[in-house]
């Protein structure tokens, strides 16, 4: 190959590329972003940035040096647009056209939103700049959708003296990832601080003095935030004859067609050791498969599917949350260490007779360790919990 293009510069387009520096290839290396900026870390946008903790410059992922020694033809600012499979051709909105010999897509997610103007997301460096010059003591925000975006941007607002109200549609927030009793448990910091979290709400549009529910009633608000969930940056490969479903659908390999492949958020492929098609919107995930999807396309011989126990891992007021594994789709919780009540514990999941995951609060990285690892092996539940 002669030739590489990397479409997005994201955490997982970024570890792509210097993967592909890393293992050898010397051709050139084209990577194109639809922001004006360098490659940044996106988790601290919601936290360390939003309370202005940060400075932004310290989310950049590599100094200008290092972006350097990768000597990357960079096209940054200029989305891409289309795709030209039988011609390996990228078309970018300045009209312009990248031809390749091996293609990576890493075009991530944006946010869903509401009807109506005047709202905030939380997705970009400016997004998360912007938002934060609007919060401060006695501001009212509301917060729409209690996931773990919206829970960690209420969490910095409370800090922020802001007073906040955090609306779910779902009767318990998380409860389809993590389950009725541990979702109950996460919200109970919130309202423990005074944050006013209501659910089982519908907000269906954003008005110029805040939001309105389904039923007619508004709630007032100085600032709103939708963190509703996201979509896949996938319009720009319609007529390109990929497959695309929920992201662009991949194999284990992470190959999407001869030549192409994907990685990070905008990627849904069949994880082996889970033995279902998924779409990880984590962080880590985004590094690891853009290092699985790099090797794969330089090594066609020597590929390896790309089998990973996902991770995650969330920051709300004083509370420390991580997981392994596969959440969705359990079939039982239940908690091996510690109690709900205190805030301190570790609770397992179960699918069909394995072990899929686990998810612990102020616990100790040690303390999962053993747990990751059981994941990773396919343990038994009876075994595993027993």
């Amino acid at each position: 190959m002669n030739r590489i293009v990397v479409v997005g510069a994201s955490a997982a387009g970024l570890a792509a590329a210097e993967t592909l520096r890393r293992e050898g290839y010397d051709g050139t290396l084209t990577l194109v972003g639809d922001e004006p900026h360098v490659p940044y870390d996106r988790p601290p946008l919601s936290k360390q940035v939003l309370s202005a903790e940060w400075a932004p410059d310290r989310v950049v992922l590599r100094a200008p040096t290092e972006l350097g020694a990768l000597e990357l033809e960079l096209r940054l600012g200029v989305a891409a647009c289309g795709l030209d499979v039988a011609d390996r051709t990228v078309r970018l909105a300045d009209g312009s056209e990248v031809p390749y010999d091996g293609l990576i897509v890493a075009t991530g997610v944006r946010p869903r939103r509401l009807p109506g103007e005047g709202a905030h997301v939380l997705r970009t460096l400016d997004d998360a700049l912007t938002l934060r010059e609007r919060i401060g003591p006695g501001q009212r925000l509301v917060v729409v959708g209690a996931g773990f975006l919206g829970a960690e941007a209420a969490a910095v607002a409370w800090r922020l003296g802001a007073q906040v109200t955090l609306l779910e549609p779902a009767p318990v927030p998380l409860a389809h990832a993590v389950g009725e009793e541990v979702g109950r448990a996460l919200s109970r910091a919130h309202r423990e601080r005074g944050v006013d979290l209501r659910t089982g709400v519908t907000v269906t549009e954003v008005t110029e003095e805040g939001v309105r529910l389904a039923g007619g009633e508004e709630i007032a608000a100085d600032e709103v935030l939708v963190a509703i969930g996201s979509l896949p940056n996938t319009e720009w490969l319609t007529d390109s004859g990929l497959s695309v479903g929920d992201g662009v659908v991949c194999d284990e390999y992470c190959e999407a067609a001869r030549d192409v492949y994907a990685a990070g958020d905008v990627a849904r492929w069949h994880n082996p050791l889970f033995g279902v098609s998924m779409r990880i919107e984590h962080r880590t995930n985004a590094a690891e498969q853009g290092m699985a999807a790099a090797r794969n396309l330089l090594n066609p011989g020597a590929r390896k599917a790309f089998a990973p126990v996902p991770y995650f891992w969330s920051d709300q007021y004083e509370m420390k949350i991580q997981a392994y594994g596969y959440l969705r789709g359990h079939e039982e919780v239940r908690v091996v260490e510690g109690e709900l009540e205190e805030g301190r514990f570790v609770a397992a999941y179960r699918t069909g007779e394995r072990l899929s995951g686990v998810l612990a609060v102020g616990m100790p990285p040690k303390v999962l360790r053993g747990w990751r690892q059981a994941v990773a092996v396919g343990a038994a539940w009876k075994e595993a919990v027993s």
